[in-house]
């Protein structure tokens, strides 16, 4: 468990590092899968050793980049399938 491996200072950190990239991503009904997307790399830079708030929301940032850029790509496709 993650309560098993960070301190809770650590766990406070990624919090809002995941809290501050979900910011980024456009209101949806879908919020479950981007949010524990995001989460699973805010965690993978924790294991690195890279427990900074800076280094966690970074991690968070991109990743929620890398969803709204896949999303973007996929409503593209799709408009070039229904042209």
């Amino acid at each position: 468990m993650i309560t098993d491996t960070f301190d809770r200072r650590t766990i406070a950190k990624m919090e809002v590092a995941l809290e501050r990239a979900c910011l980024l991503l456009p209101i949806s009904g879908e919020k479950y899968r981007p949010r524990r997307i995001i989460a699973s790399k805010i965690v993978e830079c924790a294991y690195r050793g890279e427990t900074t708030l800076g280094s966690l929301t970074d991690a968070g940032y991109a990743a929620a980049m890398q969803l709204i850029a896949s999303a973007q790509s996929v409503r593209k496709k799709e408009k070039e399938i229904a042209d």
